[in-house]
This record gives C-alpha cells, sequence and structure tokens, in this order.
C-alpha cells in the first residue's frame, strides 16, 4: 500500500504532465480587459496573461509563452481554476496560493485549493516553487494594473 505523501506525489507528476503536454487555454485574446507578462529569470520562464473581465466575472483566461512544464502547467491550471471567478475572488484565491506554496511544509493552512493540493508536491523542490507560483503572481500583476512583468524575484 502507498502512503498517502506517495499518492500526492504520483497526483502532482500526473497533474503537471497533463497540463504542460496539452495547455488548457493556450493563446492570445484580443478582446482581453486586463494583460500582463510574467518572467523567471531563475528557470527562464516567460508568459503573457490574457484576462477578460466584465466586473462581474471573469469570462476568459489565456496565456501564451514558454517555460518548464511547471510553469506551462500551473498556467494552465490558473485558466481552469478561476474563469467564472469575480476578479477580486481570483487575486484572493492566487494571493492564498502562493502563501500556500511559498511556506514550508508542515504549516497548517486553513486554504483548501481543492485539486490545486496537488502543486503542493512542488514543495519538495523550493527552486520549482517559482515556477509554479510565476503565472498566479501574473495575475494579481495584470488585475492590480501594474504594467512592469510580473517577477519571481
Amino acid at each position: 500500500m502507498t502512503s498517502s505523501k506517495e499518492d500526492l506525489r504520483d497526483l502532482y507528476r500526473e497533474l503537471v504532465l497533463d497540463h504542460a503536454r496539452a495547455p488548457r487555454h493556450f493563446g492570445t485574446n484580443d478582446a482581453a480587459t486586463f494583460q500582463a507578462d510574467g518572467i523567471n529569470r531563475l528557470c527562464g520562464d516567460k508568459l503573457r496573461l490574457y484576462i477578460q473581465a466584465n466586473g462581474a466575472a471573469i469570462g476568459d483566461i489565456r496565456f501564451d509563452g514558454t517555460g518548464c512544464a511547471i510553469s506551462i502547467a500551473s498556467a494552465s491550471l490558473l485558466t481552469e481554476t478561476l474563469i467564472g471567478m469575480r476578479p477580486e475572488e481570483a487575486v484572493n484565491y492566487s494571493q492564498r496560493l502562493i502563501d500556500r506554496l511559498t511556506r514550508p511544509q508542515g504549516t497548517d493552512d486553513s486554504f483548501d485549493p481543492g485539486p490545486l493540493r496537488a502543486l503542493d508536491g512542488v514543495r519538495e523542490y523550493p527552486s520549482r516553487v517559482k515556477c509554479a507560483t510565476l503565472a498566479w503572481q501574473t495575475l494579481i500583476s495584470a488585475m492590480d494594473g501594474n504594467e512592469a512583468p510580473a517577477s519571481t524575484e
């Protein structure tokens, strides 16, 4: 019988590989109401988010760019997770997920990211946490209207 930790590790690998190989919502959106660039200088990940929101809800999120499997998978997961949320909910969710991924394992956390709990596996690889959080930091930057590229530094 496998342990819960091994199950989580396997789920993390499967989730990352699935979204890295077939990213959801990959592409541009000329009707985006918010856009932002993100860069992870450590790994070389670069992405651009295109967010279409009418104030009440996010109707579409797309991204394009290049990066490692974790970065692409995380951006793909972001698009699937945040579409339909109100913009302020999406920012709050992003902030809480970043906080969860950047805290040491075993730290108590009341935030349950649902299926994205699989991203907790990235905490075993501290140098990869920046790859996993880039898209989420970029979303916050876009919603804040920040014109400078979001950075993981």
